[in-house]
C-alpha cells in the first residue's frame, strides 16, 4: 500500500464515520420529531429555511433554492412542498415580475407549527449528539460540529 492508498483510505473511513453520525441524528430528530408533531426532518427543514425568508424584493426562495437548501431534488421539493402546502403549513405563489418563479411562504399553522417543533428538534440533537460522543470513532467529529460556527449568510 502507498502513502496515496492509506490516504485515501483515512479519508474514506472518515467520510464512512461522518455518514454513519448523520444517520443516527437524522433518525433519532425524525423520531423526536414524527412522534412529537407529525414532521418528519425533511418537513421540519423546509419550513425552518421557509421561516428565515425576509419580505421585501429578493426576500422569498425560489423552489430551486429551496431545494437547494434542504438538499433534495427539484421534484422531490416541489412533492415536499405540495404535501405541506395541502396541510395548511405553507403557501405557494406566482412571482409577480418573473412567470416562472415560484415562491412559498409559510402559514401562520406552519410558523407555529415550526415553533412547538424546534424545542423538539434542538433536544433530539442534543441527545443524538452526547450519544454519539461516547462511541470513540464519532467523539471528534462531535467535538467538530459543537465547535463549528456558522458562516454569514449569503446573498441569493
Amino acid at each position: 500500500m502507498t502513502a496515496t492508498d492509506s490516504a485515501l483510505t483515512a479519508l474514506s473511513q472518515g467520510w464512512c464515520a461522518l455518514s454513519l453520525l448523520h444517520g443516527r441524528i437524522e433518525a433519532h430528530i425524525e423520531r423526536a420529531l414524527q412522534a412529537g408533531h407529525g414532521l418528519s426532518v425533511r418537513e421540519y427543514s423546509l419550513l425552518d429555511v421557509l421561516s428565515r425568508q425576509h419580505s421585501g424584493p429578493g426576500g422569498h426562495l425560489r423552489m430551486h433554492q429551496v431545494a437547494d437548501s434542504v438538499v433534495l431534488s427539484q421534484s422531490a421539493t416541489t412533492r415536499l412542498v405540495s404535501r405541506l402546502e395541502d396541510r395548511g403549513l405553507l403557501n405557494r405563489y406566482i412571482c409577480d415580475t418573473d412567470r416562472r418563479g415560484i415562491y412559498t411562504d409559510v402559514s401562520g399553522a406552519g410558523l407555529d407549527l415550526l415553533a412547538a417543533a424546534r424545542p423538539t428538534n434542538d433536544g433530539a440533537l442534543r441527545e443524538a449528539l452526547d450519544e454519539a460522543a461516547l462511541d470513540p470513532q464519532l467523539a471528534p467529529l462531535v467535538t467538530a460540529v459543537e465547535n463549528t460556527v456558522p458562516a454569514a449568510p449569503r446573498g441569493h
